[in-house]
């Protein structure tokens, strides 16, 4: 069966009387090379363990299968289960199809029962656009992935990857880069999906690096994130304006104006300026350690 053969899908949809959830955000590839070139960039092979979040009917997950040993495929929604035993049958020693809601699973203790033998593991998938950020977000904090290959919407991958100074680089920017070294590979246009949606897709691979280099840079991650969000709070305001809103119960505006000075910053930079190290510096020098 070519799961990115419109017909089949239609033909395999049909027999299951299954019905596309907008609320889901469920849009199925029609384009073959897409799920192969994922699988390729997620570094899948047998001495890495496989997440999968959202197989849909299989496509992807069968590309997965092919070069990873082990894959755990999560996917809420029910309807799809049996269809997903039909499609994967031929692989039914090498993935494992979890029912659930990756959001509300433990995802290290997910590991821990069907992947504990890999010591490298990778995460993967065609991410619905409305949980995009809190997928990513819980994939980065469970600690337990090597590399991380999403597709996800244009805007979004673009996100993720921009540079100080650019209108898409924000406080997900740096929560990304701080954690991982993001790639966007390549753009998905909507005539791959069925059905299209209105936008454009892009593939993200984010590489975790060793931790030792983030140690030396930030000492404090939790004030180093409040200031990076506050910084991010009034995009329109400057940084010291936007700081001292944000920050009013811990910091005055006159501390955030000394601390911008003391980190060679000019009085009406904004934060979308600063660079990861510079959020740093200005996380120490509002504690008082610059």
């Amino acid at each position: 069966m070519d799961l990115c053969n419109i017909n089949e899908i239609k033909s395999l949809l049909a027999r299951h009387g299954f019905r596309f959830s907008k609320s889901m955000g469920q849009n199925f590839l029609i384009a073959d090379w897409v799920p192969r070139e994922i699988a390729q960039a997620s570094g899948a092979c047998a001495e890495v363990g496989v997440l999968e979040v959202g197989p849909g009917i299989g496509c992807l997950t069968r590309e997965l299968a092919q070069r990873a040993r082990d894959t755990v495929a999560v996917e809420l929604d029910r309807s799809l289960l049996p269809i997903l035993e039909e499609t994967l049958a031929d692989y039914r020693q090498d993935v494992h199809v979890i029912s659930g809601d990756i959001l509300k699973m433990d995802i290290p203790q997910l590991v821990q029962e069907h992947l504990a033998p890999y010591s490298e593991l990778a995460a993967c998938g065609n991410l619905p656009y409305n949980i995009t950020t809190p997928v990513i977000t819980a994939l980065i904090e469970s600690g337990c992935f090597s590399v991380i290959t999403v597709m996800v919407q244009k805007e979004v991958a673009q996100r993720i990857c921009a540079q100080p100074g650019g209108k898409d680089y924000g406080a997900f920017s740096v929560y990304c880069q701080y954690h991982t070294r993001p790639e966007l590979l390549f753009e998905v246009p909507p005539e791959c999906f069925i059905p299209a949606p209105k936008v454009t897709s892009a593939v993200v691979r984010m590489v975790v690096p060793s931790p030792c280099g983030r140690e030396k840079l930030v000492d404090d991650p939790e004030h180093f994130f409040q200031v990076v969000r506050g910084a991010f709070a009034l995009r329109r305001k400057t940084l010291a304006n936007s700081l001292s809103a944000s920050l009013g119960g811990q910091h005055t505006k006159e501390d955030v104006a000394r601390a911008i000075e003391r980190c060679g910053l000019p009085p009406d930079v904004r934060g979308e300026r600063l660079s990861i190290p510079q959020f740093a510096q200005l996380s120490r020098a509002l504690r008082g350690l610059v």
